[in-house]
């Protein structure tokens, strides 16, 4: 499925609203997800031995902050492009790797995108709707498709 015009509007201005908050909403969202799963922790390996609690790793908010970004780019990459183009530093075959050798599946990207989206609810409660939720969701899917396509 292609994203829509509306759709990507609505990631968009969505994140725009969020963006000058952007590290606190996506430290919240890493640490939903390990809330519901907390051996999830295990599966980073920057987190494996740190004894740094997560609300103050660097390392956790910088990864969640990527996670994020890529998720709000990935709507208008889509748009533009039909697919989704990492950075300069990242590429999709390079994640499908790591998360690979993490041993990520399924389970784990249908809860990461559970907590993004109760973390944009609550970011911004004001614009919530089932069109925002499905456009974010959308996003989300398409990246995480290219993810599992490499590993």
């Amino acid at each position: 499925m292609v994203i829509t015009a509306r759709q990507e509007a609505l990631v968009v201005s969505s994140w725009n609203e969020m963006k000058d908050d952007a590290a606190t909403f996506a430290l919240s969202l890493y640490l939903k997800l390990f809330e519901i799963i907390p051996s999830a922790v295990k599966r980073f390996s920057f987190l494996r031995h740190s004894n740094v609690p997560l609300e103050q790793n660097s390392k956790l908010k910088a990864h969640a902050l990527g996670v994020f970004v890529m998720t709000c780019e990935a709507a208008t990459q889509l748009r533009k492009t039909g697919r989704v183009n990492m950075g300069a530093n990242t590429s999709v075959k390079h994640l499908g790797a790591v998360h690979l050798k993490a041993g990520i599946g399924d389970v784990h990207f249908e809860i990461l995108k559970f907590a993004l989206l109760e973390t944009i609810k609550e970011g911004v409660p004001y614009m919530w709707s089932e069109e925002l939720k499905d456009a974010w969701s959308e996003s989300y899917d398409q990246l995480v498709s290219d993810i599992k396509a490499e590993m």
